[in-house]
Formats: structure tokens, sequence, C-alpha cells
């Protein structure tokens, strides 16, 4: 062998190796993924099921790796293959790890582990609230053991049929997101909606949706930074050239922001205001959507991905929930069986030949073959999986059951079925101390007095000489606390007590959307404040009030004034008119 070509073999070895390396890194980052898929499901329902959604999402890829490691891997990737159906078990990992190690498979059992475990943690979110974690805990193990690792092998195995058909799925749109997708969907329709999601007449025709807004949107924004940082891994790992990866990279940036951007200007023009839920959910189905083509496209097809994402995802969202009544608290639906089935498609239209995987998209040659096996291999797909999970669901539905009973749901099933008392068990709300002012605020012009712009219940009279004690109840809108507060330090009061609340007054509340469902928001924050006084005249607390608190638009608040029989303090045993007083 001459100089030139030992200097090639070497470079080709190094590349092979940093590559390699890549590949393990890639791996590591799509795990990490499961900690976004956790934050984005918990974020997007109610807190007295948090706990719950983490320990399914945790349960997910810890029973997926044994059931994976025992069967599934061989089930999809050994090298002796069963018509290009199914991998026939060899379990070599066990009897022979050094040679299991040698063959090189020990990445790739890493890589279509963490996978196999992003297709089973999609389904978490549109079961969320009313599924039994025992049942869905069996849910996991089928889909990892069976479902996932025979279509995938047909996908990614080199004797796998759509492999050889050359169906093109490079990242997973269709062998993980479809799967996942239309589990998800089936899962979804079989366990039933959440209760109160959906108000039903005599005959049983819906006749009204409620929205469940989400108790943490800030946790599903940051599970959304999260997995799109592990995209990068998921989309990427499997590049074995620097040109290819870059071209990865690209498109997994472009095709979720034109999809984020696409989703905030719908939601504007339709509901008023840019949907923040729905925009998470438009990154994700841009990422999803570009998954299966991310070597193939080029830039432009890149943003076509993006844009249909975007809207696609809006209107089967808003198509499930408000039309079909089929209760999907996180979108799963939406953003990755729809978006799974178009980001396989759009290879079929949108390979350019010149990306690096050389692949030729009807709108590039007119040419309809590849359009055809994609199409064909999506089918297949997604006939496989509905066929066993809705097998699988309806088995566990009839044995164990798929739902909590009625009395769970409604405790939430942090509590019962994991003794959480709350998963933000320490968590202790507490009052915004910052004055806002209002500066911006426009007094009411006109004949209304201020004395009528903030109503008494009922205001005491003194007797001659005695203490009397009053109790004074003030609610006022939360910015002004801060104002109030101080005021009231002003004119001598020491002591107060105080309370965020919700309530409404005139106003009854102001409608909002949440993704594409009107919150009836007739329930608005408050800040309420008790004080007990007899130094200090009654009068002046309720004028002081009026004055920091007036500004003749509904919503300024109430005083309502109680008459107090007595006061103790504790510490000292004083009762009445000196329990009050502060010490000299």
């Amino acid at each position: 062998m001459d100089t030139d070509s030992i200097t090639q073999l070497i470079q080709d070895t190094a590349t092979s190796e940093v590559f390699g390396v890549w590949f393990l890194i890639g791996a590591a980052l799509v795990f990490f993924m499961q900690a976004g898929f956790a934050m984005v499901e918990t974020g997007f329902t109610r807190a007295k099921n948090a706990g719950n959604i983490i320990m399914k999402n945790l349960m997910d890829f810890c029973i997926g790796t044994v059931v994976f490691v025992l069967l599934g891997f061989s089930l999809m990737m050994a090298e002796d293959y069963v018509l290009g159906f199914i991998g026939v078990p060899n379990l070599k990992i066990f009897t022979d790890f050094g040679g299991f190690l040698k063959s090189g498979n020990a990445p790739s059992f890493v890589f279509n582990l963490v996978f196999c475990a992003t297709a089973a943690t999609i389904v978490s979110g549109s079961m969320a609230e009313r599924t039994k974690f025992l049942s869905y805990c069996i849910y996991s193990g089928v889909i990892s053991l069976f479902v996932y690792p025979i279509e995938a092998g047909w996908v990614w195995n080199a004797n796998g049929w759509l492999m050889k058909l050359g169906f093109h799925d490079f990242a997973g749109s269709a062998a993980i997101h479809s799967v996942g997708g239309i589990t998800a969907l089936i899962g979804a329709i079989m366990v039933g909606p959440r209760l109160g999601k959906y108000i039903k007449d005599n005959a049983g025709k819906v006749t009204k949706v409620n929205a469940f807004p989400g108790h943490s949107i800030t946790l599903g924004a940051l599970g959304c930074f999260i997995l799109w940082f592990g995209w990068y891994g998921f989309n990427g790992a499997a590049a074995w050239d620097s040109t290819s990866l870059s071209s990865i990279f690209v498109t997994t940036t472009i095709a979720p922001a034109v999809a984020t951007c696409t989703t905030m200007i719908f939601t504007w023009i339709k509901n008023g205001k840019p949907d923040v839920s729905m925009c998470i959910n438009g990154s994700l189905a841009g990422l999803v959507g570009v998954t299966a083509g991310c070597d193939a496209v080029d830039a432009l097809g890149a943003s076509v991905i993006g844009l249909v994402s975007g809207l696609l995802v809006v209107g089967v969202v808003e198509l499930l929930d408000i039309k079909l009544h089929i209760d999907d608290p996180v979108g799963a639906v939406g953003v990755h069986f729809a978006n799974g089935v178009w980001g396989t498609i759009a290879v079929g239209l949108l390979a350019n030949p010149n990306a690096p995987a050389g692949l030729r998209g009807l709108f590039y040659t007119g040419n309809f073959k590849l359009l055809g096996i994609q199409l064909l291999g999506i089918l297949a797909i997604l006939a496989w999986t509905a066929a066993m999970m809705t097998l699988t669901f309806f088995i566990i539905k009839k044995t164990n059951g798929l739902r909590v009973s009625r009395e769970e749901e409604i405790k939430g099933l942090d509590k019962t079925e994991h003794g959480l008392p709350s998963a933000y068990a320490d968590f202790v709300p507490a009052v915004e101390s910052v004055d806002y002012g209002y500066d911006g605020a426009v007094a009411v012009t006109g004949d209304v007095p201020v004395a009528e712009a903030v109503p008494v219940k009922k205001e005491p009279v003194f007797n001659d000489g005695s203490p009397k004690f009053t109790k004074v109840e003030i609610i006022c809108k939360e910015p002004r606390f801060e104002a109030l507060k101080n005021a009231m330090m002003d004119i001598g009061i020491t002591g107060m007590t105080v309370t965020h609340v919700l309530g409404c007054g005139a106003q009854k509340g102001q409608p909002e959307y949440y993704r594409g469902v009107q919150v009836e928001a007739n329930l608005l924050p408050k800040i309420q404040i008790d004080i007990v006084v007899s130094k200090v005249p009654v009068r002046l607390v309720i004028e002081t009030a009026k004055k920091v608190l007036y500004t003749g638009h509904i919503g300024d608040g109430k005083i309502f004034v109680y008459d107090v029989e007595n006061v103790v303090k504790v510490r000292t045993g004083e009762e009445g008119y000196d329990a009050l007083q502060d010490v000299e």
C-alpha cells in the first residue's frame, strides 16, 4: 500500500471514529428529550396530576429498556430476518457480550432504545389525568416489546421490506412519531375524556366544550426548548459526514421556526391573540414534520414543511377537541400523528436530488415513484400499529381497566395512585410586594360620585367610651396591594392578613381562548386584606382604601365591614383593646 493510500485510510478511520462518538452523543441527546416530554406534558395538565405524569415518563424509559434488551432489539435488528418482516431473537447481548460489542451492535442498541422510549412516551400526554398507572405500564411494555421493534425493523434493518423497497424515514417521522401519535389517538378514544371536559344534554349531545388550561406554561415552554435541543441529536446522529450533518442541522432549525411563526400568526388572526401553548405545539410539529426528510430536503423544502406543520397542528388539535370531542390534553395527536404522516409524505414531494440524500421528489422531478413508496410505507406502519394497540388497549380495558374511578380522577392521580399530597407540597403562594402604580389608569369622568365607586356593606356605630372591634375586609386588584399596604401602615394599621382569592363582580370575567376553546374566566384573581381595628377609626380605613384603589372602573374592589366580639393575643393572653396594640 502506497503512502497516499495509508494516509487516506488513517483519515477515513479517524473520521469514522469521530462520527461513531457523535452517534453515541446523539443517543444521549435523544435520552435527554425524555425530560422535555415530561415537562411539556406536566405543564400542559393540572398540578394534581404532575407527579403521575413524571412517573409515567420515567417508567416509559425504564420498562422500555427491560423489554427492549430482552427481546425488542432482536426483533428489530437481528441479522436473521424472516421475509423482511421480523428478526429472529438470539439474545447475544446476554450470551456473548464481548461478541455483541465487537459486532458494533452496542451503539445501535442504545440509539434504537432511546428512539423506542420516545415512541412510547408520546402517548402519556393524550391519556393524561385519567389513566390507571398499572394499565399505562402494561401498555408501555407492549409497545416497546412488540409494536415499535417490528415496524422500525421494516424501516431501518437492512433486510427490512420497506428498507429494500426504498422507503425513506431518516429519523422517524413514520417509525416513531406516527406510531406514537396514532397510539395516542386510540388511547384517548378508548379511555374517554376527562370529567367535565364536554358537557352533554339529556340526549347525550355535546353542548359545550370546556378548556382545562395547563398549570405551568413555563414548564411546558422549557420542555419545548429541551426537545428542540435534543432534536439535533435525534435527526443528526445518523449522519456520517460533515456535509449531511450540516444540512440536517439547517433543516432541523428552519422547519420548527417557520412552523412556530405560522402557528403564532394563525392563532393571532383567529383568536385575536397569539396562543402560547399552541405555539409550543407548533415548534414540536415542525420538528416532527422535518424528521423523515431532514437529510433529503433543502431550505425551501424545510420551510414548506414548517408552514404546513404550523397550520396542520392547530387544525387537528381543534378538530379533535371542538368537533370530534376527543380529549387530548397536550396535543399529542396533532403534533405527532398528523405531522408524522405529513413529514413522511413530504419526502415524496419535496426531496431534492441535490440534497445529501439524493432522493427524487415529485415537485423536483415529476416522478411519482418515491411518493408512492412513502404512502405505502406509512399506511403499512399505521395499520400494524393501529391493529396491535387497539387489541392491547381492549384487553387492558376488559381485564385491569384503563380508567381510574370518578373519585380518584377528581382528587388527582398524584394522591390516589402514588400517595403524593401534591407534586408541589412545599410550594406556598406569595403575594407580590411590587407597587406597579396606576399611572396608566384613567379615572372615570362624569356624574358618578367618588363615594359610590366602592360600596360599603355595613359601617359600625361606636358606643360611648367602650372599646369596639371592627373587621374591615378589602378586596382589590393584585397590582394595588403594595400601595394599599403602605397606605394602611401610614394611618397606624400594624397588622393585616393577606390572601390570594378568586372572584368576580359586575364584570363577570373576561373571555379568553386556550387552544382554540373559550375559557370562561368569570373568577378573576384578587387580593383580600383583612384588618381588625379599634384605635384607628373605621372611617379613616375606608376613606384611605377608597383613595388608593379608586379609578372609577369596574373591578376597583369592594370593602366589607363586620362587628368583632373579641380579640385574643395568644402570646400574652391579653384580650380586647390591649390585644390589638403594639408592644411599646
